[in-house]
């Protein structure tokens, strides 16, 4: 049974040996991207790897697991300090984002999924967010939160009067804030996109049914729009927790290029990674957060795929 398989698999890789050939660039080129890195990575996590010993690289220390309890259990360690606020920063940041930009390319497809003079205008100016690259909206982002002279605190408090006096929005509490709302400004028009495509891919007779049964458009919107554009925002979602996660260059670029601190309520998981690790020179402690976060990732992402399959069993 064994050999047929081994000779039908080899039948396979004949018959097609032609596409194997043309994919194997690519395959060769993720290895070198991705499998390599991933490795090294790993490996460097079992290493006491810091700027005592990264003249020698192949042949620093071996220290096993030191670095991965110096991570989840020494409070003594540089490492382990502020790494805690910055899982829970992440965790907060990760779902605020991934559903305001949802929630919000929804409600702007809704609105140029209809007819009416300048649509072409009024989406290509909605796109514009996403046009503008990471780091230059991490620069503006910054600017616009001053306490004295950022654009905010003066139409916030100098011009609509909301406010009794300028809040600090780069300090405490209210930096988490001030790193939400430009990423949920920078990637809403990416969802509104896709939304939208499958909006426009739903039948119009499925609208036009529901409107001889007289249903409202709350009705229609609950009854076959979401229920149909489910497959679109459940890969939404999914993206959403791996980009956001690994989020980076907005709040880097915000808080000066890894020469400020973001504060207890500002610091993520990457910008933690890469100032313990860059900044201090603690390579190896570093490479053991990334393995941690990689690892932590592959089992939500996984999960995530586990339901999603579940219930798209259950609604055939």
């Amino acid at each position: 049974m064994r050999f047929k398989q081994l000779q039908w698999s080899w039948h396979k890789i004949k018959k097609y040996r032609f596409a194997y050939i043309f994919i194997l660039p690519t395959v060769l080129g993720m290895l070198t991207l991705h499998l390599i890195p991933i490795v090294q990575g790993i490996y460097m996590s079992f290493l006491n790897l810091s700027q005592f010993t990264l003249d020698k690289y192949l042949g620093a220390p071996f220290v096993w697991f030191k670095n991965y309890y110096d991570v989840l259990i020494n409070t003594r360690s540089p490492i382990r300090i502020g790494l805690f606020d910055a899982a829970r920063n992440t965790v907060i940041y990760t779902v605020v984002v991934t559903f305001g930009t949802l929630l919000l390319g929804m409600l702007v497809a809704l609105m140029v999924n209809r007819e009416f003079r300048g649509k072409g205008f009024i989406r290509t100016l909605f796109l514009f967010p996403w046009v503008v690259p990471t780091y230059v909206t991490g620069l503006l982002w910054g600017f616009m939160w001053q306490r004295g002279v950022g654009i905010i605190n003066i139409i916030l408090v100098d011009i609509l009067h909301l406010l009794p006096s300028k809040p600090f929005w780069l300090i405490g509490p209210n930096t988490i804030w001030a790193i939400i709302i430009p990423t949920i400004w920078r990637y809403w028009p990416f969802s509104m996109l896709l939304l939208l495509a499958g909006m426009q891919s739903i039948p119009e007779e499925l609208y036009e049914a529901a409107d001889i049964d007289g249903a409202s458009g709350w009705r229609k919107f609950w009854e076959i729009t979401f229920p149909l554009l489910r497959p679109v925002w459940s890969i939404l979602i999914l993206f959403g927790l791996i980009f956001n996660v690994y989020s980076f260059n907005i709040v880097i670029m915000m808080f000066g290029f890894g020469a400020g601190f973001p504060g207890e309520w500002g610091d993520l998981l990457m910008t933690n990674i890469f100032r313990n690790s860059f900044m201090q020179w603690n390579f190896g402690a570093g490479a053991a957060a990334s393995v941690i976060l990689m690892l932590t990732m592959i089992l939500i992402v996984n999960v995530w795929f586990y339901f999603y399959k579940k219930a798209e069993e259950e609604t055939r």
